[in-house]
Protein backbone atom coordinates (compact mmCIF):
# COMPACT_ATOMS: atom_id res chain seq x y z
CA UNK A 1 0.00 0.00 0.00
CA UNK A 2 1.27 3.46 -0.89
CA UNK A 3 2.44 5.65 2.00
CA UNK A 4 3.16 9.37 1.84
CA UNK A 5 6.66 10.82 2.28
CA UNK A 6 5.54 12.96 5.22
CA UNK A 7 6.67 16.21 3.51
CA UNK A 8 3.25 17.75 4.02
CA UNK A 9 4.40 21.36 3.45
CA UNK A 10 5.68 20.41 0.00
CA UNK A 11 2.49 18.44 -0.62
CA UNK A 12 0.39 21.45 0.40
CA UNK A 13 2.37 23.70 -1.96
CA UNK A 14 1.83 21.31 -4.88
CA UNK A 15 -1.89 20.99 -4.11
CA UNK A 16 -2.24 24.80 -3.98
CA UNK A 17 -0.33 25.07 -7.27
CA UNK A 18 -2.75 22.58 -8.84
CA UNK A 19 -5.76 24.55 -7.52
CA UNK A 20 -4.26 27.77 -8.92
CA UNK A 21 -3.61 26.29 -12.37
CA UNK A 22 -7.04 24.66 -12.59
CA UNK A 23 -8.64 27.83 -11.25
CA UNK A 24 -7.25 30.13 -13.95
CA UNK A 25 -7.60 27.60 -16.79
CA UNK A 26 -11.22 28.46 -17.77
CA UNK A 27 -10.34 32.16 -18.03
CA UNK A 28 -7.62 31.38 -20.56
CA UNK A 29 -9.81 28.90 -22.43
CA UNK A 30 -12.58 31.49 -22.75
CA UNK A 31 -10.25 33.78 -24.70
CA UNK A 32 -8.97 31.03 -26.99
CA UNK A 33 -12.49 29.73 -27.73
CA UNK A 34 -13.35 33.08 -29.32
CA UNK A 35 -11.30 31.98 -32.35
CA UNK A 36 -10.62 28.22 -32.14
CA UNK A 37 -13.39 25.61 -31.90
CA UNK A 38 -13.60 23.28 -28.85
CA UNK A 39 -12.45 20.16 -30.75
CA UNK A 40 -9.30 21.86 -32.01
CA UNK A 41 -8.48 23.41 -28.62
CA UNK A 42 -8.84 19.98 -27.00
CA UNK A 43 -6.66 18.41 -29.70
CA UNK A 44 -3.87 20.93 -29.15
CA UNK A 45 -3.97 20.46 -25.37
CA UNK A 46 -3.85 16.67 -25.59
CA UNK A 47 -1.26 16.52 -28.38
CA UNK A 48 1.19 18.90 -26.69
CA UNK A 49 0.82 17.28 -23.26
CA UNK A 50 1.04 13.75 -24.64
CA UNK A 51 3.97 14.63 -26.89
CA UNK A 52 5.96 16.14 -24.03
CA UNK A 53 5.24 13.11 -21.85
CA UNK A 54 6.32 10.80 -24.69
CA UNK A 55 9.63 12.68 -25.08
CA UNK A 56 10.25 12.57 -21.33
CA UNK A 57 9.46 8.86 -20.95
CA UNK A 58 11.46 7.99 -24.06
CA UNK A 59 14.48 9.84 -22.69
CA UNK A 60 14.07 7.94 -19.42
CA UNK A 61 13.51 4.66 -21.32
CA UNK A 62 10.26 4.14 -19.46
CA UNK A 63 7.73 4.04 -22.30
CA UNK A 64 4.73 1.83 -21.41
CA UNK A 65 4.66 -1.69 -22.80
CA UNK A 66 1.34 -2.65 -24.46
CA UNK A 67 2.14 -6.31 -23.80
CA UNK A 68 1.47 -5.77 -20.10
CA UNK A 69 -2.19 -5.03 -20.87
CA UNK A 70 -4.72 -7.83 -20.69
CA UNK A 71 -7.96 -7.77 -22.69
CA UNK A 72 -9.60 -6.11 -19.68
CA UNK A 73 -6.79 -3.55 -19.54
CA UNK A 74 -7.31 -2.62 -23.20
CA UNK A 75 -11.00 -2.14 -22.46
CA UNK A 76 -10.11 0.16 -19.56
CA UNK A 77 -7.86 2.21 -21.84
CA UNK A 78 -10.76 2.60 -24.29
CA UNK A 79 -13.13 3.71 -21.51
CA UNK A 80 -10.54 6.14 -20.11
CA UNK A 81 -9.83 7.64 -23.55
CA UNK A 82 -13.52 8.11 -24.37
CA UNK A 83 -14.19 9.45 -20.86
CA UNK A 84 -11.42 12.06 -20.90
CA UNK A 85 -12.07 13.10 -24.49
CA UNK A 86 -15.79 13.50 -23.81
CA UNK A 87 -15.07 15.43 -20.62
CA UNK A 88 -12.69 17.88 -22.31
CA UNK A 89 -15.01 18.52 -25.26
CA UNK A 90 -18.23 18.88 -23.27
CA UNK A 91 -16.53 21.10 -20.70
CA UNK A 92 -15.42 23.51 -23.42
CA UNK A 93 -18.87 23.51 -25.02
CA UNK A 94 -20.41 24.28 -21.63
CA UNK A 95 -17.78 26.92 -20.88
CA UNK A 96 -18.77 28.69 -24.10
CA UNK A 97 -22.27 29.11 -22.61
CA UNK A 98 -21.34 29.98 -19.01
CA UNK A 99 -18.99 32.20 -17.04
CA UNK A 100 -15.69 30.66 -15.88
CA UNK A 101 -16.74 30.75 -12.21
CA UNK A 102 -20.07 29.02 -12.79
CA UNK A 103 -18.48 26.32 -14.95
CA UNK A 104 -15.75 25.64 -12.38
CA UNK A 105 -18.25 25.46 -9.53
CA UNK A 106 -20.47 22.92 -11.31
CA UNK A 107 -17.36 20.78 -11.83
CA UNK A 108 -17.31 20.24 -8.05
CA UNK A 109 -20.02 17.64 -8.60
CA UNK A 110 -17.37 15.40 -10.20
CA UNK A 111 -15.48 14.29 -7.06
CA UNK A 112 -18.79 13.57 -5.31
CA UNK A 113 -19.97 11.40 -8.20
CA UNK A 114 -16.59 9.64 -8.15
CA UNK A 115 -16.99 9.00 -4.44
CA UNK A 116 -20.45 7.51 -4.90
CA UNK A 117 -19.24 5.38 -7.82
CA UNK A 118 -16.26 4.14 -5.77
CA UNK A 119 -18.66 2.90 -3.08
CA UNK A 120 -20.23 0.55 -5.63
CA UNK A 121 -17.19 -0.29 -7.79
CA UNK A 122 -14.38 -0.49 -5.22
CA UNK A 123 -16.58 -1.15 -2.15
CA UNK A 124 -15.24 1.97 -0.41
CA UNK A 125 -17.06 3.25 2.68
CA UNK A 126 -19.35 6.29 2.70
CA UNK A 127 -19.12 7.92 6.12
CA UNK A 128 -21.59 10.07 8.03
CA UNK A 129 -19.27 13.08 7.58
CA UNK A 130 -19.31 12.62 3.82
CA UNK A 131 -23.10 12.41 3.83
CA UNK A 132 -23.23 15.69 5.75
CA UNK A 133 -20.79 17.24 3.27
CA UNK A 134 -23.03 16.14 0.40
CA UNK A 135 -26.03 17.90 1.98
CA UNK A 136 -23.96 21.07 2.48
CA UNK A 137 -22.85 20.86 -1.15
CA UNK A 138 -26.45 20.61 -2.41
CA UNK A 139 -27.49 23.53 -0.20
CA UNK A 140 -24.58 25.58 -1.56
CA UNK A 141 -25.68 24.99 -5.14
CA UNK A 142 -29.23 26.09 -4.26
CA UNK A 143 -27.83 29.35 -2.86
CA UNK A 144 -25.45 29.88 -5.79
CA UNK A 145 -28.21 29.50 -8.39
CA UNK A 146 -30.74 31.52 -6.35
CA UNK A 147 -31.16 34.10 -9.13
CA UNK A 148 -31.75 31.51 -11.84
CA UNK A 149 -33.34 28.53 -10.09
CA UNK A 150 -36.65 29.00 -11.90
CA UNK A 151 -34.84 29.23 -15.25
CA UNK A 152 -32.85 26.08 -14.51
CA UNK A 153 -35.89 24.08 -13.48
CA UNK A 154 -38.47 25.27 -16.00
CA UNK A 155 -36.75 26.12 -19.29
CA UNK A 156 -33.97 24.92 -21.58
CA UNK A 157 -32.26 28.30 -21.95
CA UNK A 158 -28.65 28.86 -22.96
CA UNK A 159 -27.70 29.05 -19.27
CA UNK A 160 -29.51 25.80 -18.45
CA UNK A 161 -27.94 24.07 -21.45
CA UNK A 162 -24.50 25.18 -20.27
CA UNK A 163 -25.05 23.85 -16.75
CA UNK A 164 -26.40 20.52 -18.05
CA UNK A 165 -23.46 20.21 -20.47
CA UNK A 166 -20.92 20.73 -17.67
CA UNK A 167 -22.80 18.19 -15.52
CA UNK A 168 -22.64 15.67 -18.36
CA UNK A 169 -18.92 16.40 -18.82
CA UNK A 170 -18.37 15.82 -15.10
CA UNK A 171 -20.36 12.57 -15.14
CA UNK A 172 -18.31 11.24 -18.06
CA UNK A 173 -15.11 12.20 -16.21
CA UNK A 174 -16.04 9.69 -13.49
CA UNK A 175 -15.69 6.80 -15.98
CA UNK A 176 -12.26 8.10 -16.93
CA UNK A 177 -11.19 8.41 -13.28
CA UNK A 178 -12.35 4.90 -12.36
CA UNK A 179 -10.59 3.40 -15.38
CA UNK A 180 -7.38 5.32 -14.72
CA UNK A 181 -7.34 4.10 -11.13
CA UNK A 182 -7.41 0.50 -12.35
CA UNK A 183 -4.74 1.13 -15.01
CA UNK A 184 -2.33 2.34 -12.31
CA UNK A 185 -1.89 -1.33 -11.34
CA UNK A 186 -0.21 -1.86 -14.74
CA UNK A 187 1.53 1.46 -15.57
CA UNK A 188 2.57 4.50 -13.54
CA UNK A 189 0.58 7.74 -13.75
CA UNK A 190 2.84 9.36 -16.39
CA UNK A 191 2.62 6.32 -18.66
CA UNK A 192 -1.16 6.14 -18.29
CA UNK A 193 -1.62 9.83 -19.05
CA UNK A 194 0.69 9.67 -22.09
CA UNK A 195 -1.28 6.81 -23.63
CA UNK A 196 -4.62 8.48 -22.91
CA UNK A 197 -3.56 11.92 -24.17
CA UNK A 198 -2.07 10.66 -27.44
CA UNK A 199 -4.94 8.23 -28.06
CA UNK A 200 -7.48 11.04 -27.58
CA UNK A 201 -5.52 13.33 -29.91
CA UNK A 202 -5.36 10.61 -32.58
CA UNK A 203 -9.14 10.01 -32.41
CA UNK A 204 -9.87 13.74 -32.71
CA UNK A 205 -7.51 14.37 -35.64
CA UNK A 206 -10.09 13.91 -38.47
CA UNK A 207 -12.27 16.70 -37.00
CA UNK A 208 -9.69 19.34 -36.08
CA UNK A 209 -8.84 22.61 -37.85
CA UNK A 210 -5.27 23.31 -36.69
CA UNK A 211 -4.88 26.35 -38.96
CA UNK A 212 -7.47 28.18 -36.84
CA UNK A 213 -4.62 28.83 -34.43
CA UNK A 214 -3.03 31.11 -37.06
CA UNK A 215 -5.97 33.49 -36.59
CA UNK A 216 -5.18 33.95 -32.89
CA UNK A 217 -3.75 37.23 -31.70
CA UNK A 218 -0.29 37.00 -30.08
CA UNK A 219 -1.91 37.15 -26.63
CA UNK A 220 -4.41 34.42 -27.51
CA UNK A 221 -1.60 32.32 -28.98
CA UNK A 222 0.34 32.49 -25.72
CA UNK A 223 -2.85 31.65 -23.83
CA UNK A 224 -3.35 28.53 -25.99
CA UNK A 225 0.21 27.43 -25.21
CA UNK A 226 -0.44 28.13 -21.52
CA UNK A 227 -3.58 25.96 -21.67
CA UNK A 228 -1.54 23.10 -23.17
CA UNK A 229 1.18 23.35 -20.53
CA UNK A 230 -1.45 23.82 -17.79
CA UNK A 231 -2.79 20.33 -18.53
CA UNK A 232 0.65 18.78 -18.12
CA UNK A 233 1.94 20.78 -15.13
CA UNK A 234 -1.30 20.74 -13.12
CA UNK A 235 -1.77 16.98 -13.38
CA UNK A 236 1.93 16.46 -12.64
CA UNK A 237 1.72 18.63 -9.52
CA UNK A 238 -1.45 16.80 -8.48
CA UNK A 239 0.19 13.37 -8.81
CA UNK A 240 3.29 14.55 -6.94
CA UNK A 241 1.17 16.09 -4.15
CA UNK A 242 -0.39 12.67 -3.55
CA UNK A 243 3.12 11.26 -3.03
CA UNK A 244 3.79 13.64 -0.14
CA UNK A 245 0.38 14.26 1.46
CA UNK A 246 -2.77 12.28 2.24
CA UNK A 247 -5.23 12.05 -0.67
CA UNK A 248 -8.12 13.37 1.44
CA UNK A 249 -6.22 16.54 2.32
CA UNK A 250 -5.10 17.06 -1.27
CA UNK A 251 -8.73 16.72 -2.41
CA UNK A 252 -9.87 19.16 0.27
CA UNK A 253 -7.29 21.70 -0.91
CA UNK A 254 -8.39 21.29 -4.53
CA UNK A 255 -11.94 22.14 -3.47
CA UNK A 256 -10.67 25.73 -3.32
CA UNK A 257 -10.38 25.78 -7.14
CA UNK A 258 -13.74 27.55 -7.79
CA UNK A 259 -12.83 30.31 -5.33
CA UNK A 260 -9.52 30.76 -7.17
CA UNK A 261 -11.52 31.17 -10.38
CA UNK A 262 -13.87 33.77 -8.87
CA UNK A 263 -10.95 35.80 -7.47
CA UNK A 264 -9.00 35.51 -10.73
CA UNK A 265 -12.01 36.64 -12.78
CA UNK A 266 -12.55 39.64 -10.48
CA UNK A 267 -8.89 40.68 -10.76
CA UNK A 268 -8.78 40.11 -14.52
CA UNK A 269 -11.97 42.15 -14.98
CA UNK A 270 -10.28 45.07 -13.20
CA UNK A 271 -7.05 44.85 -15.18
CA UNK A 272 -8.43 43.78 -18.62
CA UNK A 273 -12.11 44.82 -18.64
CA UNK A 274 -12.19 44.72 -22.44
CA UNK A 275 -11.37 40.98 -22.37
CA UNK A 276 -12.75 39.60 -19.09
CA UNK A 277 -16.16 40.40 -17.62
CA UNK A 278 -16.95 40.19 -13.90
CA UNK A 279 -19.26 37.43 -12.67
CA UNK A 280 -22.95 38.41 -12.61
CA UNK A 281 -23.72 36.99 -9.15
CA UNK A 282 -25.37 38.52 -6.09
CA UNK A 283 -24.12 38.28 -2.49
CA UNK A 284 -26.21 35.16 -1.80
CA UNK A 285 -24.63 33.53 -4.83
CA UNK A 286 -21.12 34.13 -3.49
CA UNK A 287 -22.19 32.69 -0.13
CA UNK A 288 -23.43 29.66 -2.05
CA UNK A 289 -20.07 29.30 -3.80
CA UNK A 290 -18.25 29.28 -0.46
CA UNK A 291 -20.80 26.76 0.87
CA UNK A 292 -20.20 24.46 -2.12
CA UNK A 293 -16.46 24.58 -1.40
CA UNK A 294 -17.14 23.81 2.28
CA UNK A 295 -19.32 20.86 1.28
CA UNK A 296 -16.66 19.53 -1.12
CA UNK A 297 -14.04 19.85 1.63
CA UNK A 298 -16.24 17.99 4.09
CA UNK A 299 -16.85 15.20 1.57
CA UNK A 300 -13.09 14.85 1.08
CA UNK A 301 -12.19 14.97 4.78
CA UNK A 302 -15.25 13.08 6.06
CA UNK A 303 -13.52 9.74 6.83
CA UNK A 304 -10.55 11.46 8.51
CA UNK A 305 -12.81 13.64 10.67
CA UNK A 306 -14.93 10.68 11.78
CA UNK A 307 -11.82 8.59 12.53
CA UNK A 308 -10.30 11.43 14.56
CA UNK A 309 -13.53 11.94 16.50
CA UNK A 310 -13.74 8.23 17.32
CA UNK A 311 -10.08 8.15 18.39
CA UNK A 312 -10.56 11.10 20.78
CA UNK A 313 -13.73 9.52 22.15
CA UNK A 314 -11.88 6.24 22.75
CA UNK A 315 -9.09 8.03 24.64
CA UNK A 316 -11.61 9.79 26.89
CA UNK A 317 -13.51 6.59 27.61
Amino acid sequence: MHTTSGRWVYGLFLALLTALLWGILPIKLKQVLQVVDPVTVTWYRLLVSGGLLFAWLAAQRRLPSPRRLSAKGKGLVLVAVCGLMGNYLLYLIGLNLLSPGTAQLVVQVGPVLLLVASVFVFKERFSLGQGLGLLVLIGGFALFFNQRLEELLTSLSTYTTGVLTILLATSIWVFYALSQKQLLTVWNSQQVMMVIYLSCAALLTPWVHPLEAVQLTPVQGWLLLACCLNTLVAYGAFAEALAHWEASRVSATLALTPLVTFVAVALAALVWPEYVHAEDINALGYIGAVTVVAGSTLVALGPSLVAGWRARRARLA
